[in-house]
């Protein structure tokens, strides 16, 4: 049975803000107008995702996605979801400083019609936020398991399995929110340091591989929908089994084709 939102209204920082201990927050990833449209009036928030470099690009990694390609999928999804709230992931290598961090987040706010930028950093990260946040650029934060420090981390791995990691997780978040983020991404972190993390700020903690215990939850549409094959993080949930249904239809196609079934009389000019 379909499912649909009945009470959409579109979101902003306030609304998002205010969610905190009244309102379980939705967020999904798209790439593209089509599938925007499809998520706009189900998901609060939309997020235009490094991940594309991954599940859109096939790399192996979200390192070598660009900003002028997070620019362009976020214009298209911009165009496909003009109500959404929309969400720019800053790639790898385009905030490593203060000063770069802005005059790339005035780019995208400039050359397309994202609400906010997402920033993968604690406390080592904190002042950029700042920096980004005082000049009127909209922030989510990322904390836990980040992507981009893959290589420097040797791997991805779960955060928050020690006292001692999960007190700078709490404060990593701490100092995000106090450098004036409207909320926190939470990704691979033990379920009872996401709670805690949670309970230590005011402001929305979104979890991706972080158990029920945040405000929300986010996750990668082409995991959500079965798309994605090569494996199933043990954190996704499969909601329909994309891949399976797409080669069963496209199959039919072709047999449709060989046997001169398609296209039928009703199909022709």
């Amino acid at each position: 049975m379909s499912i649909i939102k009945n009470d959409f209204e579109k979101m902003n920082v306030t609304k998002i803000k205010k969610a905190k201990n009244s309102k379980n927050l939705t967020m999904i990833t798209a790439y593209d107008a089509l599938f925007a449209k499809l998520f706009e009036e189900i998901a609060d928030i939309i997020l235009v995702g490094d991940s594309l470099n991954m599940s859109f690009a096939g790399k192996p990694d979200t390192l070598s996605a660009t900003l002028e390609q997070m620019i362009y999928h976020t214009n298209a999804v911009c165009a496909g979801a003009p109500k959404a709230f929309v969400v720019l992931d800053m790639p790898f290598g385009t905030y490593i400083n203060k000063d770069e961090a802005l005059k790339n987040a005035v780019r995208v706010y400039q050359e397309t019609n994202a609400a906010a930028v997402k920033i993968e950093g604690g406390e080592d990260r904190a002042d950029i936020v700042k920096h980004l946040t005082s000049n009127s650029i909209a922030v989510m934060g990322h904390i836990g398991l980040m992507p981009q420090y893959v290589r420097s981390e040797g791997g991805y791995k779960v955060r928050g399995k020690t006292k001692e990691d999960t007190e700078q997780l709490i404060k990593d978040a701490i100092a995000i929110e106090k450098a004036g983020a409207f909320c926190i991404v939470v990704e691979g972190v033990m379920s009872e340091a996401a709670q805690k993390i949670t309970e230590a700020i005011s402001i929305p903690v979104i979890g991706i591989g972080a158990g029920n215990v945040t405000d929300g939850q986010v996750l990668v549409w082409s995991d959500m929908l079965g798309f994605f094959e090569e494996f199933k993080p043990k954190f996704v949930r499969h909601y329909l089994n994309g891949a399976q249904l797409v080669k069963d239809a496209v199959n039919q196609y072709r047999s449709d084709v060989q046997s001169k079934t398609f296209p039928s009389k009703e199909e022709e000019y």
